[in-house]
């Protein structure tokens, strides 16, 4: 009965095949690991020296083959399985659903980042339109009324004209102390009005610029469509007396103003109350508490028709304990989109006095804005 045998290893090296008793030459070999992570036992005849060995241990005589090959496999198979876990996680993440994108918030996203060939300019201005697109989505998106000073924090150029009749007379108010409005910090708005030009189209033939106007927002909270569609905030303008005489109240006025809106779907309601303090001419201005509200329905995607009530009451000054009431139907277009973040809003309407006294009557009025 020919010698068992058994397979001994060294790294690197095998021994060659001897008979019992002699002494046997070694030859090279080796354990490979093919490239699919399995480990693979190339066995050659020249590596297995002949022993004797007893009878009984020949039910063992592979086991030193069995641990070889599984302490040569063992680390192989675990790469194997952690490549594959790693590709298993990439695989899961590609393809995760990319989170809902506010569309409005897309609207006001088109901000140039910085580039090749941008300097430091570039990169302060790309950070304030950043700032300025997450205030406004922050806030409802409704478009600001005719007449009605929005509580929602807007940037843009804007020029009113309007045609009223006193007495017979039109006059025509060329930008309706409109001018720019910025967005300079998170919360803040500042409106840099534009002093009317008056027309008068009578005889005499009258005409100059009114007082300049500024005007400052401070948004005290808010929350867009999907959290509540409503806001709160607090205006403080000021008048400065720089117009024509015809045209100009001859004193500085202070007018604090707070500002409600609320919407429920596509129909919103935005309110102001605010009162007129001169600092000078009480006797003749008197106190002016105005108080203007803006019903609005958005029937399509650029339409916008609107119902405001426009009240005033003097408190002193000539017409002291007066009140006058203007119901202003109008009609609104916008926003169209222009390029990138400019886009393009239209109104118009007209007031029609609602109470036997009132100032003027018959305003139509006009209103074109480029929101930025």
């Amino acid at each position: 009965m020919p010698h068992p045998y058994i397979i001994t290893f060294r790294h690197g090296t095998g021994f060659a095949r001897s008979s019992q008793g002699r002494s046997a030459a070694c030859v090279s070999g080796a354990a490979q690991i093919d490239g699919l992570g399995k480990a693979v036992l190339v066995v050659n005849r020249g590596w297995v020296c002949r022993q004797s060995v007893p009878k009984h241990a020949s039910r063992f005589r592979y086991l030193p083959v069995a641990l070889l090959v599984l302490s040569l496999a063992g680390p192989a198979v675990a790469a194997g399985r952690t490549k594959r876990s790693h590709r298993s996680k990439v695989y899961a993440t590609a393809n995760l659903p990319a989170p809902p994108v506010d569309p409005h918030a897309r609207a006001n996203a088109a901000v140039p980042g910085r580039g090749a060939g941008q300097g430091p300019e570039a990169s302060l201005s790309s950070a304030w339109l950043s700032m300025v697109s997450r205030t406004q989505a922050e806030q409802p998106h409704w478009i600001t009324p005719l007449v009605t000073v929005t509580p929602r924090l807007e940037q843009e150029f804007r020029y009113d004209c309007s045609w009223q009749e006193k007495f017979g007379v039109t006059t025509g108010l060329y930008g309706g102390g409109k001018g720019v409005e910025l967005v300079p910090a998170r919360k803040l708005e500042v409106i840099f009005g534009i002093p009317s030009y008056n027309v008068r189209y009578s005889a005499s033939g009258k005409s100059g610029f009114a007082d300049e106007p500024w005007l400052v927002k401070y948004r005290l909270f808010a929350s867009n469509e999907h959290r509540g569609n409503q806001i709160l905030t607090f205006f403080l303008g000021v008048s400065l007396p720089t117009g024509a005489a015809p045209f100009s109240s001859n004193h500085a006025i202070i007018t604090p103003t707070i500002a409600y809106g609320k919407g429920h779907r596509r129909f919103d309601v935005q309110s102001t109350l605010g009162i007129g303090l001169p600092t000078g001419g009480t006797s003749k201005l008197g106190r002016p508490l105005a108080w203007n509200t803006a019903l609005q329905e958005h029937t399509a995607r650029f339409l916008w028709p609107e119902l405001e009530f426009n009240v005033t009451s003097w408190d002193g000054g000539i017409n002291g304990g007066k009140k006058q009431l203007f119901v202003t139907p109008g009609l609104l277009v916008g926003r169209v989109p222009l390029h990138n973040r400019v886009g393009l809003t239209l109104g118009v309407g007209i007031q029609v006095a609602a109470t036997k006294f009132h100032t003027y009557n018959h305003a139509v009025v006009f209103s074109f804005r480029l929101p930025f």
